[in-house]
Protein backbone atom coordinates (compact mmCIF):
# COMPACT_ATOMS: atom_id res chain seq x y z
CA UNK A 1 0.00 0.00 0.00
CA UNK A 2 1.28 3.46 -0.94
CA UNK A 3 -0.04 6.45 1.04
CA UNK A 4 0.52 10.14 0.36
CA UNK A 5 -0.97 12.84 2.61
CA UNK A 6 -0.96 16.37 1.20
CA UNK A 7 -2.31 19.66 2.57
CA UNK A 8 -3.29 21.96 -0.32
CA UNK A 9 -4.92 24.49 2.05
CA UNK A 10 -4.65 25.28 5.77
CA UNK A 11 -7.99 23.58 6.44
CA UNK A 12 -7.92 20.80 3.80
CA UNK A 13 -5.98 17.55 3.52
CA UNK A 14 -5.89 15.04 0.66
CA UNK A 15 -5.02 11.38 1.01
CA UNK A 16 -3.92 9.44 -2.08
CA UNK A 17 -3.78 5.65 -1.69
CA UNK A 18 -2.59 2.97 -4.12
CA UNK A 19 -3.42 -0.67 -3.32
CA UNK A 20 -2.19 -3.68 -5.29
CA UNK A 21 -4.84 -6.14 -6.49
CA UNK A 22 -3.56 -8.75 -4.03
CA UNK A 23 -4.18 -6.29 -1.14
CA UNK A 24 -7.86 -5.96 -2.04
CA UNK A 25 -8.56 -9.53 -3.25
CA UNK A 26 -10.43 -10.42 -0.04
CA UNK A 27 -12.66 -7.38 -0.48
CA UNK A 28 -13.25 -8.34 -4.14
CA UNK A 29 -14.22 -11.90 -3.14
CA UNK A 30 -16.63 -10.52 -0.53
CA UNK A 31 -18.22 -8.39 -3.26
CA UNK A 32 -18.73 -11.50 -5.43
CA UNK A 33 -20.37 -13.37 -2.52
CA UNK A 34 -22.67 -10.46 -1.81
CA UNK A 35 -23.70 -9.98 -5.46
CA UNK A 36 -24.15 -13.72 -6.09
CA UNK A 37 -27.05 -13.84 -3.58
CA UNK A 38 -29.21 -11.62 -5.77
CA UNK A 39 -28.16 -12.87 -9.24
CA UNK A 40 -30.28 -15.27 -11.32
CA UNK A 41 -28.38 -17.23 -13.97
CA UNK A 42 -30.03 -19.74 -16.34
CA UNK A 43 -29.60 -23.31 -15.14
CA UNK A 44 -29.09 -22.33 -11.47
CA UNK A 45 -31.39 -21.44 -8.61
CA UNK A 46 -31.22 -17.80 -7.49
CA UNK A 47 -28.00 -17.21 -5.53
CA UNK A 48 -26.62 -20.69 -6.24
CA UNK A 49 -24.49 -20.05 -9.36
CA UNK A 50 -20.75 -20.85 -8.93
CA UNK A 51 -18.45 -17.81 -8.42
CA UNK A 52 -16.41 -18.85 -11.49
CA UNK A 53 -19.44 -18.45 -13.77
CA UNK A 54 -20.41 -15.14 -12.11
CA UNK A 55 -16.85 -13.85 -12.67
CA UNK A 56 -16.99 -14.89 -16.32
CA UNK A 57 -20.37 -13.18 -16.95
CA UNK A 58 -20.29 -10.16 -14.64
CA UNK A 59 -16.75 -9.98 -13.24
CA UNK A 60 -15.69 -6.58 -14.46
CA UNK A 61 -19.02 -4.90 -13.62
CA UNK A 62 -19.05 -6.32 -10.07
CA UNK A 63 -15.42 -5.34 -9.41
CA UNK A 64 -15.88 -1.80 -10.73
CA UNK A 65 -19.05 -1.42 -8.67
CA UNK A 66 -17.26 -2.66 -5.51
CA UNK A 67 -14.16 -0.49 -6.02
CA UNK A 68 -15.74 2.65 -4.51
CA UNK A 69 -16.85 0.83 -1.32
CA UNK A 70 -13.40 -0.79 -1.05
CA UNK A 71 -11.72 2.63 -1.43
CA UNK A 72 -13.87 4.16 1.34
CA UNK A 73 -13.22 1.19 3.66
CA UNK A 74 -9.44 1.48 3.20
CA UNK A 75 -9.56 5.27 3.54
CA UNK A 76 -10.99 4.94 7.06
CA UNK A 77 -8.26 2.43 7.92
CA UNK A 78 -5.67 4.99 6.78
CA UNK A 79 -7.41 7.67 8.90
CA UNK A 80 -7.11 5.43 11.97
CA UNK A 81 -3.51 4.32 11.29
CA UNK A 82 -2.24 7.81 10.42
CA UNK A 83 -4.31 9.48 13.20
CA UNK A 84 -5.88 11.88 10.70
CA UNK A 85 -8.75 14.10 11.87
CA UNK A 86 -11.44 14.81 9.23
CA UNK A 87 -14.00 17.28 10.63
CA UNK A 88 -16.62 16.97 7.89
CA UNK A 89 -17.78 14.35 5.38
CA UNK A 90 -14.75 13.29 3.25
CA UNK A 91 -15.14 13.53 -0.54
CA UNK A 92 -13.85 10.86 -2.96
CA UNK A 93 -12.34 13.09 -5.66
CA UNK A 94 -10.51 10.48 -7.77
CA UNK A 95 -10.96 6.74 -8.30
CA UNK A 96 -8.90 4.65 -10.70
CA UNK A 97 -9.43 0.87 -10.67
CA UNK A 98 -7.51 -1.45 -13.00
CA UNK A 99 -8.79 -5.08 -12.62
CA UNK A 100 -6.07 -7.63 -11.69
CA UNK A 101 -3.61 -4.79 -11.20
CA UNK A 102 -4.39 -1.98 -8.68
CA UNK A 103 -6.82 0.42 -7.05
CA UNK A 104 -5.82 4.06 -6.78
CA UNK A 105 -7.99 6.70 -5.11
CA UNK A 106 -7.81 10.19 -3.65
CA UNK A 107 -9.98 11.57 -0.84
CA UNK A 108 -10.23 15.22 0.21
CA UNK A 109 -11.44 16.30 3.65
CA UNK A 110 -11.49 19.32 5.93
CA UNK A 111 -9.34 19.57 9.05
CA UNK A 112 -9.17 22.08 11.90
CA UNK A 113 -6.65 24.69 10.70
CA UNK A 114 -3.70 25.88 12.79
CA UNK A 115 -4.33 29.45 13.92
CA UNK A 116 -2.04 32.24 15.07
CA UNK A 117 -3.98 32.85 18.27
CA UNK A 118 -3.89 36.20 20.05
CA UNK A 119 -5.55 37.89 23.03
CA UNK A 120 -7.05 34.82 24.67
CA UNK A 121 -5.29 35.41 27.99
CA UNK A 122 -5.63 38.45 30.24
CA UNK A 123 -9.09 39.30 28.86
CA UNK A 124 -11.17 41.60 31.08
CA UNK A 125 -14.69 40.22 31.58
CA UNK A 126 -17.57 41.29 33.78
CA UNK A 127 -18.97 38.84 36.32
CA UNK A 128 -22.55 39.85 37.21
CA UNK A 129 -23.42 39.37 40.88
CA UNK A 130 -27.15 38.81 41.45
CA UNK A 131 -28.42 40.03 44.81
CA UNK A 132 -31.57 38.88 46.56
CA UNK A 133 -33.09 39.64 49.96
CA UNK A 134 -34.97 37.75 52.65
CA UNK A 135 -38.09 39.43 51.24
CA UNK A 136 -37.45 37.72 47.87
CA UNK A 137 -37.17 34.36 49.67
CA UNK A 138 -40.46 34.98 51.53
CA UNK A 139 -42.18 35.95 48.24
CA UNK A 140 -40.98 32.68 46.69
CA UNK A 141 -42.37 30.74 49.66
CA UNK A 142 -45.70 32.55 49.16
CA UNK A 143 -45.69 31.42 45.51
CA UNK A 144 -45.07 27.82 46.62
CA UNK A 145 -48.05 28.06 48.97
CA UNK A 146 -50.33 29.64 46.33
CA UNK A 147 -51.68 26.34 44.89
CA UNK A 148 -52.87 25.42 48.42
CA UNK A 149 -54.90 28.60 49.05
CA UNK A 150 -58.61 28.36 49.87
CA UNK A 151 -61.13 30.72 48.21
CA UNK A 152 -64.20 32.24 49.85
CA UNK A 153 -66.88 33.99 47.76
CA UNK A 154 -67.51 37.57 48.92
CA UNK A 155 -69.46 40.62 47.70
CA UNK A 156 -66.72 43.25 47.61
CA UNK A 157 -63.01 43.64 46.73
CA UNK A 158 -61.87 44.88 50.16
CA UNK A 159 -58.12 44.65 49.39
CA UNK A 160 -55.68 43.10 46.91
CA UNK A 161 -55.84 39.74 48.70
CA UNK A 162 -58.68 38.75 46.32
CA UNK A 163 -59.21 37.26 42.90
CA UNK A 164 -61.96 38.33 40.52
CA UNK A 165 -63.66 36.79 37.51
CA UNK A 166 -64.56 39.32 34.82
CA UNK A 167 -66.13 39.62 31.39
CA UNK A 168 -63.99 41.90 29.22
CA UNK A 169 -65.31 44.20 26.50
CA UNK A 170 -63.00 46.15 24.18
CA UNK A 171 -63.57 49.91 23.91
CA UNK A 172 -62.73 52.23 21.04
CA UNK A 173 -60.70 55.45 21.55
CA UNK A 174 -63.92 57.33 22.46
CA UNK A 175 -64.86 54.81 25.15
CA UNK A 176 -67.61 53.10 23.12
CA UNK A 177 -68.03 49.29 23.16
CA UNK A 178 -66.65 47.52 20.07
CA UNK A 179 -69.20 44.91 18.94
CA UNK A 180 -67.86 41.35 18.71
CA UNK A 181 -64.71 42.01 20.74
CA UNK A 182 -65.41 40.57 24.17
CA UNK A 183 -64.03 37.71 26.30
CA UNK A 184 -65.87 36.11 29.22
CA UNK A 185 -64.76 34.42 32.44
CA UNK A 186 -61.25 35.86 32.76
CA UNK A 187 -59.74 35.05 36.17
CA UNK A 188 -57.48 37.78 37.64
CA UNK A 189 -55.45 37.34 40.85
CA UNK A 190 -55.10 40.87 42.26
CA UNK A 191 -52.28 39.75 44.58
CA UNK A 192 -50.10 38.86 41.57
CA UNK A 193 -47.33 41.43 41.01
CA UNK A 194 -47.55 40.97 37.23
CA UNK A 195 -51.18 42.15 37.00
CA UNK A 196 -51.71 45.54 35.32
CA UNK A 197 -51.58 48.22 38.13
CA UNK A 198 -54.68 49.93 36.62
CA UNK A 199 -56.72 46.76 37.15
CA UNK A 200 -55.63 46.54 40.79
CA UNK A 201 -56.40 50.22 41.45
CA UNK A 202 -59.73 50.33 39.60
CA UNK A 203 -61.06 47.01 40.95
CA UNK A 204 -60.47 47.98 44.59
CA UNK A 205 -63.71 48.38 46.64
CA UNK A 206 -65.84 47.29 43.66
CA UNK A 207 -68.80 44.94 44.21
CA UNK A 208 -70.38 42.10 42.22
CA UNK A 209 -71.67 43.26 38.78
CA UNK A 210 -69.77 46.58 39.08
CA UNK A 211 -67.74 47.69 36.07
CA UNK A 212 -64.35 49.35 35.79
CA UNK A 213 -62.19 50.50 32.89
CA UNK A 214 -58.48 49.98 32.28
CA UNK A 215 -56.00 50.23 29.44
CA UNK A 216 -52.57 48.93 28.55
CA UNK A 217 -49.99 50.01 26.02
CA UNK A 218 -48.31 47.49 23.71
CA UNK A 219 -44.85 48.57 22.50
CA UNK A 220 -42.86 46.46 20.06
CA UNK A 221 -40.30 46.95 17.31
CA UNK A 222 -40.75 46.25 13.60
CA UNK A 223 -37.09 46.31 12.61
CA UNK A 224 -35.82 49.71 13.79
CA UNK A 225 -39.31 51.24 14.08
CA UNK A 226 -41.09 51.31 17.47
CA UNK A 227 -44.83 50.58 17.26
CA UNK A 228 -47.04 51.79 20.12
CA UNK A 229 -50.71 50.83 20.47
CA UNK A 230 -53.11 51.50 23.35
CA UNK A 231 -55.89 49.01 24.16
CA UNK A 232 -58.91 50.06 26.29
CA UNK A 233 -61.24 47.66 28.08
CA UNK A 234 -64.30 47.61 30.30
CA UNK A 235 -64.48 44.80 32.87
CA UNK A 236 -67.72 43.50 34.45
CA UNK A 237 -67.08 41.68 37.75
CA UNK A 238 -69.02 38.39 37.82
CA UNK A 239 -67.35 36.78 40.84
CA UNK A 240 -65.21 37.93 43.82
CA UNK A 241 -63.19 35.53 45.98
CA UNK A 242 -61.11 36.24 49.03
CA UNK A 243 -57.75 34.44 49.16
CA UNK A 244 -57.34 32.51 52.40
CA UNK A 245 -53.75 31.60 53.07
CA UNK A 246 -53.30 28.17 54.68
CA UNK A 247 -51.40 27.71 57.91
CA UNK A 248 -47.81 26.58 57.36
CA UNK A 249 -48.09 23.23 59.10
CA UNK A 250 -45.33 20.63 59.10
CA UNK A 251 -47.39 18.58 56.63
CA UNK A 252 -47.72 21.51 54.17
CA UNK A 253 -44.02 22.42 54.52
CA UNK A 254 -43.05 18.83 53.67
CA UNK A 255 -45.43 18.87 50.71
CA UNK A 256 -44.24 22.13 49.13
CA UNK A 257 -40.56 21.33 49.74
CA UNK A 258 -40.92 17.72 48.52
CA UNK A 259 -39.73 16.45 51.93
CA UNK A 260 -36.65 18.69 51.96
CA UNK A 261 -37.86 20.68 55.02
CA UNK A 262 -39.86 20.02 58.22
CA UNK A 263 -40.28 23.53 59.65
CA UNK A 264 -40.21 27.17 58.50
CA UNK A 265 -36.51 27.69 59.28
CA UNK A 266 -35.56 24.65 57.18
CA UNK A 267 -37.95 25.75 54.41
CA UNK A 268 -36.43 29.25 54.37
CA UNK A 269 -32.89 27.79 54.24
CA UNK A 270 -33.94 25.37 51.44
CA UNK A 271 -35.47 28.14 49.28
CA UNK A 272 -32.51 30.48 49.96
CA UNK A 273 -30.09 27.74 48.82
CA UNK A 274 -32.13 27.29 45.62
CA UNK A 275 -31.82 31.05 44.97
CA UNK A 276 -28.06 30.92 45.56
CA UNK A 277 -27.59 27.90 43.26
CA UNK A 278 -29.76 29.40 40.52
CA UNK A 279 -28.00 32.79 40.56
CA UNK A 280 -24.58 31.16 40.84
CA UNK A 281 -25.32 29.21 37.64
CA UNK A 282 -26.65 32.35 35.92
CA UNK A 283 -23.47 34.22 36.88
CA UNK A 284 -21.22 31.42 35.62
CA UNK A 285 -23.16 31.05 32.33
CA UNK A 286 -22.99 34.79 31.59
CA UNK A 287 -19.30 34.97 32.50
CA UNK A 288 -18.46 31.91 30.33
CA UNK A 289 -20.48 33.17 27.33
CA UNK A 290 -18.90 36.61 27.57
CA UNK A 291 -15.38 35.15 27.83
CA UNK A 292 -15.78 32.74 24.90
CA UNK A 293 -17.46 35.40 22.72
CA UNK A 294 -14.49 37.72 23.33
CA UNK A 295 -11.93 34.97 22.54
CA UNK A 296 -13.72 34.16 19.25
CA UNK A 297 -14.07 37.87 18.38
CA UNK A 298 -10.35 38.44 19.03
CA UNK A 299 -9.45 35.50 16.74
CA UNK A 300 -12.13 35.75 14.07
CA UNK A 301 -11.67 33.73 10.85
CA UNK A 302 -13.71 31.89 8.23
CA UNK A 303 -14.24 28.28 9.38
CA UNK A 304 -14.29 25.33 6.91
CA UNK A 305 -17.76 25.45 5.37
CA UNK A 306 -18.26 21.67 5.21
CA UNK A 307 -17.68 21.55 8.98
CA UNK A 308 -20.22 24.36 9.50
CA UNK A 309 -22.77 22.54 7.33
CA UNK A 310 -22.28 19.28 9.28
CA UNK A 311 -22.74 21.07 12.61
CA UNK A 312 -25.78 22.93 11.25
CA UNK A 313 -27.36 19.70 10.01
CA UNK A 314 -26.93 18.07 13.44
CA UNK A 315 -28.40 21.13 15.21
CA UNK A 316 -31.45 21.18 12.91
CA UNK A 317 -32.03 17.43 13.32
CA UNK A 318 -31.78 17.80 17.11
CA UNK A 319 -34.35 20.64 17.18
CA UNK A 320 -36.77 18.70 14.94
CA UNK A 321 -36.37 15.62 17.17
CA UNK A 322 -37.05 17.70 20.29
CA UNK A 323 -40.14 19.26 18.70
CA UNK A 324 -41.51 15.76 17.97
CA UNK A 325 -40.62 14.49 21.46
CA UNK A 326 -42.40 17.37 23.20
CA UNK A 327 -45.31 17.34 20.70
CA UNK A 328 -44.63 20.89 19.56
CA UNK A 329 -45.94 22.29 16.24
CA UNK A 330 -44.18 21.07 13.11
CA UNK A 331 -40.96 22.98 12.47
CA UNK A 332 -40.29 24.90 9.24
CA UNK A 333 -36.93 23.28 8.38
CA UNK A 334 -35.70 26.08 6.09
CA UNK A 335 -36.58 28.79 8.62
CA UNK A 336 -34.92 26.78 11.41
CA UNK A 337 -31.79 26.25 9.27
CA UNK A 338 -31.50 30.00 8.58
CA UNK A 339 -32.02 30.76 12.28
CA UNK A 340 -29.39 28.26 13.48
CA UNK A 341 -26.74 29.05 10.85
CA UNK A 342 -25.02 31.87 12.86
CA UNK A 343 -24.84 29.55 15.89
CA UNK A 344 -23.29 26.77 13.75
CA UNK A 345 -20.74 29.27 12.34
CA UNK A 346 -19.83 30.47 15.84
CA UNK A 347 -19.60 26.90 17.23
CA UNK A 348 -17.29 25.88 14.36
CA UNK A 349 -14.98 28.82 15.14
CA UNK A 350 -14.95 28.08 18.87
CA UNK A 351 -14.24 24.34 18.43
CA UNK A 352 -11.27 25.12 16.16
CA UNK A 353 -9.94 27.81 18.51
CA UNK A 354 -10.38 25.37 21.43
CA UNK A 355 -8.22 22.74 19.70
CA UNK A 356 -5.55 25.34 18.96
CA UNK A 357 -5.51 26.48 22.61
CA UNK A 358 -5.15 22.83 23.70
CA UNK A 359 -2.15 22.41 21.43
CA UNK A 360 -0.43 25.66 22.48
CA UNK A 361 -1.10 25.25 26.21
CA UNK A 362 -0.72 21.43 26.19
CA UNK A 363 -4.17 20.85 27.69
CA UNK A 364 -5.51 17.30 27.38
CA UNK A 365 -7.68 14.71 29.10
CA UNK A 366 -5.63 11.79 30.39
CA UNK A 367 -6.98 8.22 30.37
CA UNK A 368 -6.70 8.03 34.17
CA UNK A 369 -8.99 11.10 34.51
CA UNK A 370 -11.76 9.25 32.68
CA UNK A 371 -11.12 6.18 34.84
CA UNK A 372 -11.37 8.29 38.02
CA UNK A 373 -14.64 9.78 36.79
CA UNK A 374 -15.96 6.31 35.92
CA UNK A 375 -15.08 5.02 39.43
CA UNK A 376 -16.86 7.95 41.04
CA UNK A 377 -19.99 7.60 38.87
CA UNK A 378 -19.93 3.81 39.28
CA UNK A 379 -20.21 4.22 43.07
CA UNK A 380 -23.17 6.58 42.61
CA UNK A 381 -25.04 4.64 39.92
CA UNK A 382 -24.02 1.01 40.39
CA UNK A 383 -23.05 0.79 36.69
CA UNK A 384 -19.74 -1.00 36.10
CA UNK A 385 -16.59 1.06 35.39
CA UNK A 386 -16.06 -0.69 32.02
CA UNK A 387 -19.61 0.07 30.88
CA UNK A 388 -19.22 3.70 31.87
CA UNK A 389 -15.88 3.98 30.02
CA UNK A 390 -17.53 2.56 26.89
CA UNK A 391 -20.41 5.02 27.32
CA UNK A 392 -17.92 7.90 27.67
CA UNK A 393 -16.24 6.83 24.43
CA UNK A 394 -19.56 6.53 22.56
CA UNK A 395 -20.76 9.95 23.77
CA UNK A 396 -17.39 11.76 23.38
CA UNK A 397 -17.33 12.55 27.10
CA UNK A 398 -13.59 13.30 26.91
CA UNK A 399 -14.40 16.16 24.47
CA UNK A 400 -16.78 17.67 27.05
CA UNK A 401 -14.13 17.34 29.80
CA UNK A 402 -11.54 18.90 27.49
CA UNK A 403 -13.78 21.91 26.79
CA UNK A 404 -14.36 22.31 30.56
CA UNK A 405 -10.58 22.30 31.09
CA UNK A 406 -10.03 24.98 28.42
CA UNK A 407 -12.84 27.17 29.83
CA UNK A 408 -11.34 26.87 33.33
CA UNK A 409 -7.91 27.76 31.91
CA UNK A 410 -9.36 30.87 30.22
CA UNK A 411 -11.12 31.91 33.46
CA UNK A 412 -7.93 31.45 35.48
CA UNK A 413 -6.09 33.67 33.00
CA UNK A 414 -8.80 36.35 32.68
CA UNK A 415 -9.21 39.62 34.56
CA UNK A 416 -12.63 39.10 36.14
CA UNK A 417 -14.43 42.25 37.32
CA UNK A 418 -17.45 41.75 39.59
CA UNK A 419 -20.41 44.06 38.82
CA UNK A 420 -23.89 44.45 40.31
CA UNK A 421 -26.19 42.58 37.88
CA UNK A 422 -29.19 44.93 38.38
CA UNK A 423 -27.09 48.08 37.84
CA UNK A 424 -25.40 46.56 34.79
CA UNK A 425 -28.81 45.70 33.29
CA UNK A 426 -30.01 49.30 33.83
CA UNK A 427 -26.83 50.69 32.25
CA UNK A 428 -27.23 48.39 29.22
CA UNK A 429 -30.90 49.34 28.81
CA UNK A 430 -29.95 53.03 28.91
CA UNK A 431 -27.23 52.40 26.33
CA UNK A 432 -29.68 50.53 24.06
CA UNK A 433 -32.23 53.39 24.26
CA UNK A 434 -29.55 55.88 23.21
CA UNK A 435 -29.00 53.81 20.06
Amino acid sequence: MEINVNQPKSDVQEVEVTLSYSEIINDINEAYKKESKSLTIDGFRKGKAPISIIKKLYGQAIEYKASEDIAIKHFWKVVEDQKLKPISTPQLIDLNFIPNEKLNFKVSFEIKPKLELKDYKGIEVKKPIFKFTDEDVNKEIDQMIKPHYQYESVDQVADLNHRITVNLKRLDENGNLIIGQSTDNILIDLSDEKVNPQIKENALNKKLNDTFDFSFVDEHYHGEELHREEYKYQAVITKIEKLIKPELTEELIKKISKNKANNFEELFAFVKKNFEDYYSKQTDDILTNSLLSTVVKNNDFTPPQGYVEDLLKRMVESEIENAKRYKQPQVDEKQLTDYLRPRAEWTAKWMIILENICEIEKIKVEENELEELAKKESEQTGISVNKLLKYYKDTYRSDVLLEDKVINFLKENAKIVEVDAAEELKANEGHNHEH
